[in-house]
């Protein structure tokens, strides 16, 4: 579990394939300190488990759907990714609870603002539309963000400086793809209700309405 602050950049030494596998290895610094081998990162948003740890760069192991449904297989060496390590339960939640497990992509449709704020408009797959509405939670690239505004095909969130300078959002042009992870509180609901043979499901809308 993770909560969505990056705590460090890094950077992508090398991404080779070995068969169906991908081995990612990626220079950091902050996060290795207290890292050991089978220890969960967080990638881009993307829970990975540590394989071996080297004096300058960790490496990584992706298997093919972590490839089919995450962005983490069009890495590069020298492209920089967010990195956050698991959450201890004594540790302050800073932004909110996020798993790691990539709900969908989204693409960049538009950008605006300079300076010390930007707003980011990505396009929403149509299957997580009933997750995200206006001051919700969703992860962008492992980022916790909170909603401006949503249409059903689109979301807005808005960059203060901070998220800009320690993030890959500022590299964020349009047309880029970035992995999605909806509110896992939403979806947890959502699937209780299913269960509960109430076929339309839950949708952050009307759980504001029941009052959570």
């Amino acid at each position: 579990m993770f909560t969505g602050i990056i705590e460090e950049l890094g950077t992508v030494a090398s991404l080779r394939r070995e068969g169906n596998v991908a081995r990612l290895a990626v220079r950091a610094e902050a996060v290795r300190g207290d890292l050991r081998i089978g220890d969960s990162l967080a990638v881009n948003g993307v829970c990975l488990t540590v394989e071996r740890i080297e004096p300058a760069q960790l490496w990584l192991s992706m298997m093919p759907e972590t490839l089919r449904r995450t962005t983490l297989g069009t890495l590069h060496p020298g492209a920089q990714v967010n990195l956050e390590r698991a959450l201890r339960l004594d540790s302050r939640l800073g932004g909110h609870l996020v798993a790691g497990h990539v709900d969908g992509i989204g693409a960049v449709q538009a950008v605006s603002g300079v300076g010390e704020e930007r707003v980011l408009t990505i396009s929403l797959p149509t299957d997580l539309a009933r997750f995200v509405a206006p001051k919700g939670s969703i992860a962008v690239d492992g980022i916790s963000l909170t909603v401006v505004e949503a249409d059903g095909t689109s979301f807005s969130v808005s960059l203060i400086r901070h998220t800009l300078t320690a993030t890959t959002l500022n590299l964020r042009i349009v047309g880029d793809p970035v992995n999605l992870e909806v509110d896992l509180i939403v979806r947890y609901l959502d699937r209780l209700v299913h269960s509960s043979g109430q076929s339309e499901g839950l949708s952050l809308e009307r759980m504001r309405e029941l009052g959570f």
